[in-house]
This record gives structure tokens, C-alpha cells and sequence, in this order.
């Protein structure tokens, strides 16, 4: 095991007085090809150029010496230190930290960052950038080859962002382009590169002049509750969107932050607006323009970011996003049929009778999901007089697809 290692992080200023004596006494030095390249590195120093950390460690680990690992920005912000760090490699680690790309692309921007969201976006994970990306007005991406500014945009289609795209930060090289995202596909963007993804309605929690008390998403923005009662909704909400359904159809689905949420027949938007609140992307549709309008005017009233899309399911659902999970507020077992082709993780949805509840259930099944049904009786009471007000009875269904290899 190596005798030291020290990881620095470089933002393209001089090298500090503690780097320097780490540096020059390193017999094993990683980094990239730009750091490798540095004058402080000794010139009797094995050199390992640094792509997998992983493999990098288990080097490190059987080097007999000292080593030093070569970071751009802070290494411990979305970095190597955590790799080096894990238990089956056995390194302790000292950081010479430096400025995070995500604090430096901000700075280059003049903005403040305390209320933005980071993700790393990688090709397993871009799907999930982009969501969140959909769902915050604020959202810096740490990019990487196959995942970076032209696929960010791609995958935003039909969801207007502005990018403030940073290249090669503390470089030489560096530049700051601001393009629109339907535009960010007709360049060819350097590596490494920093996506402040910015659009949509200014959050409740973010709209005053001193800002949050917590970075990045404040969970009690806005008002509270789990399901908010119809007249947080202007009233008058259909029977599908009950607060006690509602409800139940939120803790069956659980819409969580990176996931991609379809509400197919919308309504009043009660339901999409939560989800969202749950820190979620969502895509609210409906056949009926005003049902449209009504929850595109409730998100913003609300300060929640919604994709609105006008049509009729199940045939307007064949160019959307793949989804993570969905509510069927209307269609049917035709619609729920069509929805479980894509192969969401859950489904919800909800029946008037027992014949229609045990339809969509077998095509459930047939779908290859896990099905629960239960009976749902809610009596609201006027508690003036303690007598009944309004009765509401429905079929929750769910459908749960079984994990890969369970």
C-alpha cells in the first residue's frame, strides 16, 4: 500500500505551497494528460494517466511510496476522492482542494448557486439529468464524453431551456458560449465542459431577496401537505381526483427527483402538480384544451415546472419521453394497455365498477406486472352538524413491474 496519498484538485491557478511539496515527492503520479503535463510533476515519478479511478486506485494501492492523484476542481465535489476512499481499495487520503467547476461555472455566469441542483450526467444517467433538468429552473450538469451539451438539448426536445455552456474552465482554452437548448445539437463542444440549464417559472422558495436556507431544492417551499384539498385546485375536481385517491395514488407511485411522470388525463392538474412538488418531471395530458389550460395555470400559480401536452392517449403517447412511472386519469383499460407497452416501472390508475377494475387488472397481468387492487370508501362529514357531505367510492389498481433477475 502507498505510503501517502495525497489527492489536489486544479481549477487553473498556481499550484498552492502544500501542493508543490506533494508533488515533489510523489514516486507514483495520476492525473490527466494535462496534469501529468504540469512542470511540478518529478520527472523520475511513475505516471499513470488517469481514466478509470478504479483501476487507478488498485495501482495506487500496491505502490510502495508516495503518491499523488492530479483532480480538476475539488476532488471531493462529485469526485476521485470518493472512489479512492471506498473500502476495497484501504486508502486514507489527505485533499488540497480547489474551486468545484460547478462554483467556477457560476462565477463565469455571475450568478449565485446555492439554489441550484448538480447531477453528473453520464450515458447510463443522462435520461434522469435530463428529467431533473425538466423539473428545476436552475440545474448545473457536470457533462462527460456521449453525455454532454448537444445530447442534453436532444433529449430536451420541446422543453425551451437556456444553456450557459463552460469548456475547458481554468484553461487556456476556456470559453463561455449561451445558446438556447433546441440549439446546443448544432455545435461540437470541447471536454471537459460544465451545462448551466436554466428556464421556467422562479420557485416560491427562491423569490425572496436573502434566498433559501438550503442548497439546491427547498422541501418546504410552498403550501404544506402531502395531497392538497380541492380548493387549493380552484374547486370543483373531478371524481378521479379525490384527495383521499390522490393520495393513495402518490404513495403507490412514489414520484421522486430524476424520474420522468406521465399523467394521462389531467384534469385540474391536482395530481401532476404534486408530483412535481415531489421534485419530479411531468408530463400532464389531455384531450380537453381547457383541462390543459387549467394546469398549466395552476403549476405556475404553484411555482412547479410542467411539460403541457394537448392530445388524445393512447395515440399522443407514442413520441413522448420514456417514462419512470404513470397515473391514468382517463382512458381505461385501452390507455393502460398502451402504457404498460412501454414498460413503466409502476402504473396507478383507478375504476368505477368491478368489471372495469378487473379488465385492466388482467391486462396488467397479462403485461407481466404485479397487480393490487383496493376498494377505496371516503365519507367527507360537515363537522358543524357531524353528518355527511359527499361519498366517494373508487378501485385503486396498481401495477408494480418485477425487478430484472428477481
Amino acid at each position: 500500500m502507498a505510503d501517502r496519498v495525497t489527492v489536489i484538485g486544479w481549477d487553473g491557478s498556481p499550484l498552492t505551497a502544500a501542493a508543490r511539496a506533494a508533488l515533489g515527492a510523489a514516486t507514483l503520479v495520476a492525473g490527466a494528460a494535462h496534469h501529468l503535463a504540469l512542470p511540478e510533476v518529478p520527472a523520475g515519478a511513475e505516471r499513470i494517466r488517469l481514466g478509470s479511478v478504479a483501476l487507478a486506485a488498485r495501482r495506487i494501492a500496491a505502490h510502495r511510496g508516495t503518491a499523488v492523484v492530479l483532480a480538476d476542481g475539488d476532488p471531493g465535489f462529485f469526485g476521485v476522492v470518493r472512489t479512492l476512499r471506498a473500502p476495497e481499495f484501504g486508502l486514507e487520503v489527505e485533499v488540497v482542494p480547489a474551486v468545484s467547476s460547478v462554483a467556477t461555472a457560476f462565477a463565469r455566469a455571475g450568478m449565485p448557486w446555492d439554489d441550484a441542483e448538480v447531477v453528473v450526467a453520464h450515458p447510463r444517467t443522462l435520461r434522469r439529468a435530463v428529467n431533473v433538468c425538466r423539473a428545476h429552473p436552475k440545474v448545473a450538469v457536470l457533462t462527460s464524453p456521449g453525455a454532454g451539451p448537444a445530447e442534453l438539448g436532444l433529449l430536451l426536445e420541446g422543453v425551451h431551456r437556456s444553456f450557459v455552456i463552460c469548456e475547458e474552465l481554468g484553461t487556456d482554452h476556456e470559453r463561455v458560449t449561451i445558446v438556447t437548448s433546441d440549439r446546443a445539437a448544432d455545435h461540437t463542444w470541447r471536454d471537459p465542459n460544465v451545462v448551466i440549464v436554466l428556464g421556467g417559472p422562479t420557485r416560491p422558495d427562491t423569490a425572496g431577496e436573502t434566498g433559501g436556507w438550503l442548497a439546491g431544492r427547498d422541501p418546504s417551499a410552498g403550501p404544506r401537505g402531502w395531497s392538497l384539498p380541492a380548493e387549493a385546485y380552484g374547486g370543483d375536481l373531478g371524481e378521479g381526483e379525490t384527495q383521499l385517491l390522490r393520495a393513495s395514488q402518490l404513495a403507490r407511485l412514489g414520484p421522486r427527483v430524476g424520474d420522468l411522470v406521465w399523467d394521462i388525463g389531467c384534469g385540474s392538474g391536482a395530481f401532476s402538480v404534486e408530483a412535481a412538488r415531489a421534485g419530479a418531471a411531468v408530463l400532464a395530458v389531455d384531450s380537453d384544451p381547457a383541462a390543459c389550460a387549467r394546469t398549466d395555470a395552476t403549476a405556475r400559480r404553484l411555482g412547479v415546472q410542467l411539460q403541457i401536452v394537448h392530445g388524445t392517449a393512447p395515440h399522443v403517447l407514442e413520441n413522448l419521453p420514456e417514462p419512470d412511472v404513470v397515473r391514468v386519469g382517463g382512458g381505461g383499460a385501452a390507455v393502460v394497455s398502451a402504457v404498460a407497452d412501454r414498460r413503466p416501472q409502476r402504473i396507478v390508475t383507478h375504476a368505477a365498477t368491478r368489471d372495469a377494475a378487473e379488465l385492466i387488472g388482467r391486462d396488467l397481468t397479462e403485461h407481466g406486472y404485479g397487480v393490487e387492487c383496493a376498494l377505496l370508501q371516503s365519507v367527507e362529514l360537515d363537522t358543524r352538524a357531524w353528518s355527511e357531505k359527499e361519498r366517494s367510492v373508487a378501485f385503486l389498481l396498481s401495477g408494480v413491474l418485477p425487478k430484472r433477475g428477481a
